[in-house]
């Protein structure tokens, strides 16, 4: 049989530990935590400027979409405050007729329990707060004069139409309610992004914040080159089809034809010419507006005259030009017609970013006139500002 003994390490026991295993681990921390201690400090895991300035774009982006939620909201609140005052104003004044309904009410069963011409019951029916009821227990229409009657149906239609705009009114009161509640939610959920970038960027030394504008020069450079690129290319496409069309002329004259409105490809550039002089007509005056905004600054949730948001600024620019569009960006992009970034012409909304954010004015050249973010000003800057990933697209109002 078997015996049944406990297992012992081999090796021998030094101090009271085991050898060679726990003595190697022993000696391994030993190193670890000495390695540790003459190791430099780690900076206190600070951010490198270039994650700085990425997450205080990224805040800013946030913030901005955070702005047009709270526009919205707020056109929303706005709109259903009017309807709650209309309401109210329609329930007082059918308020008003109910009532005067029922003084012609009390006033009938008055006179006729004063001459003995009318029964108690009748004068109950007159009072009652819904007469209708009481005529299908009693029966007692017969007894109402033809005027009586008249009256009385005036009383519950208005008592039925009351009601229920009351019921609305107070639906409507809920409902405002509720979007005053999500208002003051993208209000506090702005400034707490707002405040977080500026956090960030306070924390910056002079030396820090010096790079972080060597980074966004370099930026800036490149993004200028960049609408330098997209000037010459149209540029060069327009002297192409300023040659073609000089060399239709020419052709047409060396064949002894005319061209008149009666052929087609002729009656489309004539529409298409009076289409772009009308657009471009317009176009002056939304970019004049906008030029002379230069230097305002930038708010959230700003509409003029003394300052502005991305949207609110084209909201009034294209309004100095006899256009109204929306007031936020996401309903803005879906005026006029969407055109590709090749064919982009002044007075052009370019629309940034996937979750369409952000907004300028185009204004020619690969630039723009925008509100770009808080504590910036209104100004003309590359539509590459950010890259051309994060153009979302180009679209012509009017």
């Amino acid at each position: 049989m078997a015996s049944h003994r406990k297992w012992s390490p081999t090796g021998t026991r030094i101090a009271g530990i085991r050898t060679p295993a726990l003595a190697t681990a022993a000696l391994t921390s030993v190193a670890l935590l000495s390695q540790t201690a003459n190791a430099a400090p780690s900076a206190d895991s600070k951010p490198s400027i270039e994650e700085v300035e990425k997450k205080v774009d990224d805040l800013y982006h946030q913030a901005e979409a955070a702005t047009e939620k709270y526009n919205a909201t707020r056109e929303k609140t706005a709109q259903q405050r009017k309807r709650v005052d209309s309401l109210l104003d329609d329930v007082a004044q059918r308020t008003e007729k109910l009532n005067t309904a029922r003084d012609e009410l009390g006033s009938f069963a008055a006179a006729q329990y004063r001459t003995g011409a009318s029964a108690p019951d009748t004068a109950t029916l007159l009072l009652a707060d819904n007469p209708q009821d009481y005529f299908d227990q009693t029966q007692l229409m017969d007894r109402l004069t033809s005027r009586q009657k008249v009256a009385v149906d005036d009383y519950i239609t208005e008592q039925a139409a009351t009601t229920k705009k009351r019921a609305e009114a107070s639906q409507s009161l809920q409902t405002l309610t509720t979007t005053q509640s999500a208002l003051r939610t993208s209000k506090a959920d702005v400034q707490r992004k707002l405040a977080e970038a500026r956090d960030l960027l306070s924390e910056l030394t002079a030396e820090e914040k010096a790079r972080l504008a060597a980074i966004e020069k370099k930026k800036q450079e490149a993004a200028d080159r960049k609408a330098a690129e997209l000037a010459q290319q149209q540029a060069a496409a327009e002297k192409k089809a300023q040659e073609a069309a000089a060399q239709q002329q020419t052709t047409s004259a060396a064949t002894g034809t005319t061209s008149t409105t009666g052929t087609t490809g002729t009656t489309g550039t004539t529409g298409s010419s009076a289409t772009d002089s009308s657009y471009t007509a317009k176009a002056d005056k939304a970019l004049a507006f906008a030029r002379a905004q230069i230097g305002k600054p930038y708010v959230w949730g700003a509409t003029g005259p003394g300052s502005y948001d991305c949207s609110g600024l084209t909201q009034a620019a294209w309004k100095a030009a006899g256009v109204d569009l929306p007031r936020t960006t996401w309903d803005q992009v879906n005026v006029g017609t969407t055109v590709p970034l090749s064919d982009i012409k002044p007075g052009d909304l370019v629309f940034f970013y996937d979750d369409i954010s952000h907004v300028g004015l185009y204004i020619g050249n690969g630039m723009m006139i925008h509100a770009p973010k808080p504590g910036a000003y209104v100004r003309e800057e590359s539509i590459f500002y950010g890259g051309e990933s994060i153009i979302h697209s180009v679209v012509r109002p009017a």
